[in-house]
């Protein structure tokens, strides 16, 4: 799974990675938690837009928001079958922007936090879906999941699941919105190739999901 993960790229980084029109203003994340707000990647008009979700998708039809809290990820090899998950499969689409995301390994106070990122520490894109929810007074939350698919061999030394990070020539055939076969895309959701990733691990800081600052990422 994926919960919890970072971005501190800037936005030039961000909007040349991609392919914005405009540098986004994005303070840096150094935690990012379930239910807070991240940025997602959305494709509309024919421009790349970075929008703001709530990250825990709420399927349009929900009664009460709060099932968001259950569905931050959803498992690629099944999401186009799951009612949460299988219209936003086939028409809502996103890529979210990290540069990091977190695995624990023990547990109680032995459980060890590593910071999983690219060798080049470059930022990357993770598969995402999103949905919109309008609530009976007519509030509106826009809110987002994260893909997941078995580790490759880097990862599973600390979980056996990972999310999906996106080749960068795979961005415009994961976004495009005319594209509403999901078998279409299915081959793009694997894990990436193993020497893309560096583990490092870090301090315990990061343990507390209020904890969101640089000494989240400090190597141990």
């Amino acid at each position: 799974m994926c919960g919890r993960f970072t971005l501190t790229s800037s936005g030039e980084e961000i909007a040349r990675s991609f392919e914005l029109q405009n540098a986004p203003r994005l303070r840096p994340r150094y935690n990012i938690a379930p239910s807070q707000e991240i940025a997602a990647v959305r494709e509309e008009g024919g421009r790349r837009l970075l929008e703001p979700h709530r990250w825990g998708l709420i399927p349009s039809w929900a009664k009460d928001p709060a099932i968001g809290n259950r569905l931050i990820n959803a498992r690629s090899e099944t999401a186009a079958q799951k009612p949460s998950f299988r219209n936003a499969m086939r028409s809502r689409r996103c890529i979210v922007p990290a540069d990091g995301f977190f695995e624990w390994s023990g547990r109680g106070p032995e459980r060890r936090p590593f910071l999983i990122r690219m060798r080049d520490s470059q930022p990357f894109g993770i598969a995402g879906l999103w949905e919109r929810w309008t609530g009976e007074g007519g509030e509106v939350i826009e809110s987002c999941t994260l893909l997941t698919c078995e580790a490759n061999r880097v990862v599973r030394e600390l979980h056996q699941r990972m999310p999906v990070i996106l080749e960068p020539r795979s961005f415009g055939r994961w976004l495009d919105p005319g594209q509403r076969e999901a078998a279409a895309v299915a081959d793009l959701l694997v894990p990436c190739p193993e020497d893309w990733l560096d583990v490092v691990p870090v301090s315990r800081h990061v343990n507390n999901a209020s904890n969101d600052d640089p000494a989240c990422l400090t190597p141990q």
